[in-house]
């Protein structure tokens, strides 16, 4: 078995599917990237991203869909050292690509739909409880 940071996590899979969309720089922020219990907004001078539930989709935003998401049960501290390699590596060991979020009182990893079986044995294996919003 592989050496894991010595740390684990409770994470919530949550039940709907999300999209990451990428607008214009300088865009709006549309009325349909704030539906759902969870939603992201970023902008840079390049892009603004969008994390929010697959809900409708407008066919002339550029989107990722089909993702999973696994909430970090919180609130994590900021002094917490390790939360994000306790997790990433596993997933890494996996070979399953991550999408991460942060907020303030906590982490979400965002796997895409076919990978995620493969994700949640990766993190049990780990030392991880898996719960299930759903």
């Amino acid at each position: 078995m592989p050496d894991y940071p010595e740390c684990s996590f409770e994470l919530t899979l949550l039940p709907e599917r999300f999209m990451v969309c990428r607008l214009p720089a300088g865009s709006e922020v549309p009325d349909w990237a704030q539906s759902g219990d969870l939603s992201a907004i970023v902008r840079t001078p390049e892009e603004m991203s969008i994390v929010c539930s697959e809900c409708i989709i407008p066919d002339n935003v550029i989107a990722e869909c089909g993702w999973r998401v696994l909430k970090v049960e919180g609130p994590l501290e900021f002094s917490m050292v390790g939360v994000l390699a306790s997790l990433a590596l596993p997933l890494s060991q996996a070979e399953v690509s991550i999408f991460v979020l942060s907020t303030y009182d906590t982490d979400y990893l965002m796997v895409k739909e076919d990978a995620l079986s493969k994700a949640l044995i990766s993190l049990c294996e780990a030392g991880h409880i898996i719960l299930d919003d759903g």
